[in-house]
């Protein structure tokens, strides 16, 4: 199958095309995914490093299984247990890495633009994990796909992104791929937690009135208040925020009946949810979130390195 990239770092280097293509892949491995044995070929023979120099429970562990259930080999490492620690440079890692004739380097790192220097320092395939309050453009992907499985079409359908809109690595993907699909977007939080330019991102709305926008809302997708990296922001007391901003039982009216609730996780429940809509049964789709990182994240690894046509088959 020809997919003409070779990184994934930045999501406005894809079109709706590549887009898709990934979410169709994606739900092929789904199918994958529900079988007694949950590994293909595809990968077979193909190192990809998994350089995490930040804390990751859900990116971490299904970037691995992902690549375990498409046969790669994988080398984990990171943090305190680099050389940077020694103070090798970025560069000099990258090198060493090289020199093992990998062919994909998967990276979570606390600085904006570290996926993109490796990428220029690097013949093998990157895959941007997250990079400080910049993008993650695979959790954005996961989010597509569990949206599309609910509604189907991206056409028209208005999504509300709730809470730590300026400090948040997952709007730096997300905003610009739901306009790519052809969604409406709403930023809806506190004026302190928002960016100096919210236009940047490219969402048709800004709202402080969290009531007022779930009337319209076909998605509601909550955000975690980001603390490691509020540096000092402005920042109202959290029982304040859950106040007005949370998404509570007594807030459910004011939904549509059919919209349902996204979040990236980790959630701090009394603070953006209260547990009845955490766990409600009908509008909650965040462990189908977890569940679609899998197949997410295979589906672009297997593009990116262009695996083998019978992988799913096999």
């Amino acid at each position: 199958m020809a997919f003409n990239h070779k990184h994934l770092i930045d999501i406005t280097e894809y079109s709706d095309t590549d887009i898709m293509t990934i979410l169709e892949t994606a739900k092929a491995f789904h199918e994958v995914n529900q079988r007694a044995i949950k590994k293909v070929p595809t990968l077979k023979g193909k190192t990809i490093v998994n350089m995490f120099n930040e804390p990751s429970t859900r990116t971490r562990s299904s970037f691995e299984l992902a690549e375990k259930r498409l046969s790669a080999d994988s080398l984990n490492f990171g943090g305190s247990s680099t050389a940077t620690v020694k103070g090798e440079s970025l560069i000099d890692t990258v090198a060493t890495l090289n020199s093992y004739k990998i062919d994909m380097v998967v990276v979570r790192d606390k600085h904006a633009g570290a996926p993109h220097i490796i990428s220029q320092h690097t013949p093998a395939c990157v895959i941007d994990a997250g990079d400080g309050k910049h993008q993650h453009p695979t959790q954005a992907l996961l989010d597509l796909y569990t949206i599309w499985q609910h509604k189907q079409s991206f056409d028209g359908l208005k999504v509300g992104i709730v809470g730590d809109i300026g400090h948040s690595r997952v709007c730096g993907s997300l905003v610009p791929a739901l306009k790519i699909m052809g969604a409406e977007v709403t930023l809806i939080g506190p004026g302190t937690l928002m960016p100096a330019r919210p236009d940047v991102l490219g969402a048709d709305h800004v709202t402080a009135d969290l009531d007022a926008a779930l009337t319209e809302l076909d998605v509601v997708y909550m955000l975690r208040i980001q603390r490691e990296r509020l540096e000092g922001a402005p920042f109202p007391s959290l029982r304040e925020y859950h106040q007005l901003f949370g998404l509570t039982k007594e807030r459910e009216k004011f939904m549509k009946p059919d919209a349902i609730i996204c979040h990236p996780g980790p959630i701090n429940r009394g603070v953006e949810f209260d547990s009845y809509m955490a766990d409600h049964p009908q509008r909650s789709v965040i462990l189908e979130q977890v569940y679609a990182g899998i197949c997410v994240r295979m589906a672009a690894m297997y593009l990116l390195l262009g695996g083998a046509d019978n992988g799913l088959d096999s």
